[in-house]
């Protein structure tokens, strides 16, 4: 899992049935070092890429989420779908420390 903060909200003006309930999002992945204040302040945008993950738990804009990629993505659903990014956890707060090499 990684930890994102939703940065807008895509339109389809077509989309897959399968996907009926839910909603994409623009989410910018988080470095290690925003964890501890990012639910707090909204953190500057990361160097790391942004993606595009569906939500079906209601996130916003702002929001501080946990997102799971890869084929793990489609593990909540019971047939298959076309997914590769999906919010699993909206995150009140966080409290991060680095393991002691």
């Amino acid at each position: 899992m990684r930890v994102a903060q939703v940065i807008g909200r895509v339109t389809l003006s077509i989309q897959d049935p399968s996907f009926k309930g839910g909603r994409w999002l623009m989410v910018n992945p988080l470095d290690a070092g925003q964890f501890n204040s990012a639910c707090q302040q909204p953190p500057p945008l990361s160097s790391q890429f942004s993606l595009i993950a569906y939500d079906n738990i209601g996130a916003g804009d702002g929001d501080i989420v946990g997102i799971v990629e890869g084929a793990e993505a489609t593990a909540p659903f019971a047939f298959p779908i076309p997914i590769d990014a999906i919010t699993v956890a909206i995150f009140d707060s966080l409290s991060y420390q680095p393991p002691v090499a």
